[in-house]
């Protein structure tokens, strides 16, 4: 063989050669770039996942919000205004203390609260006081004024589905009302008397047909 003719066949074996070796290196480049992209698009599929927390917060403040709206309107005897926010098919239960009697407890429709804030005359049973057993006999504007007496927790400490341990009677709202959301709103008494005299108002709302409504109201204070 001529040395022209092997000199032509190693020029063309190198010229493969590096054509192949090119070839494999954009191979590897295109690679690369292919999984840095699928690597970056990662995130973003996992940044649904955090904001569940912050849909939960923003339905615990608009909770909280509606909650307040109800403390305001009873603090200012403005009784009439919290009956587009008592449940349509449920009414709402009134518990003189924090166990909740299922069975003896008062409940109003929404119609009914409407009738009896006018027909302030009539009086209802609403249980017995702790210590001496007598009745609690008055009608219902002079229950939610001075039984409930909501103008205590104008400034009181306020939780959603959490509660402070106080006082020695049971508190029973999460059997009494499953699945509920409960607003408790805590009056931790004066210093005069250390503290003796606290009291709890808890509000208990229910989802029906997309919106939260009133289904109770628990009051809560020291019991012998």
């Amino acid at each position: 063989m001529m040395p022209s003719t092997r000199s032509n066949i190693f020029q063309s074996y190198l010229y493969k050669l590096s054509t192949a070796a090119g070839f494999g290196l954009v191979l590897a480049i295109t690679g690369c770039q292919s999984s840095a992209e699928s690597n970056a698009s990662t995130p973003n599929q996992s940044t649904g996942n955090p904001s569940v927390p912050i849909v939960s917060d923003m339905s615990q403040q608009t909770l909280k919000q509606q909650a307040l709206r109800i403390q305001r309107a009873l603090a200012n005897n403005d009784f009439s205004r919290i009956t587009d926010d008592i449940h349509p098919t449920r009414g709402v239960r009134f518990s003189m203390y924090a166990y909740v009697r299922t069975d003896t407890d008062k409940v109003f429709s929404r119609e009914q609260y409407a009738q009896y804030l006018q027909q302030s005359k009539i009086r209802f049973t609403w249980g017995e006081k702790d210590g001496t057993g007598e009745a609690l006999v008055v009608p219902l504007p002079e229950y939610l004024r001075t039984w409930i007496d909501a103008k205590k927790y104008n400034n009181a400490h306020i939780t959603i589905n959490e509660f402070e341990s106080r006082g020695n009677m049971i508190n029973n709202v999460n059997e009494a009302y499953p699945k509920s959301d409960v607003v408790d709103f805590h009056y931790k008494g004066t210093a005069e008397y250390d503290g003796m005299y606290w009291r709890g108002m808890r509000l208990v709302f229910d989802d029906y047909q997309g919106k939260r409504y009133l289904i109770g109201i628990v009051n809560d204070r020291w019991t012998v």
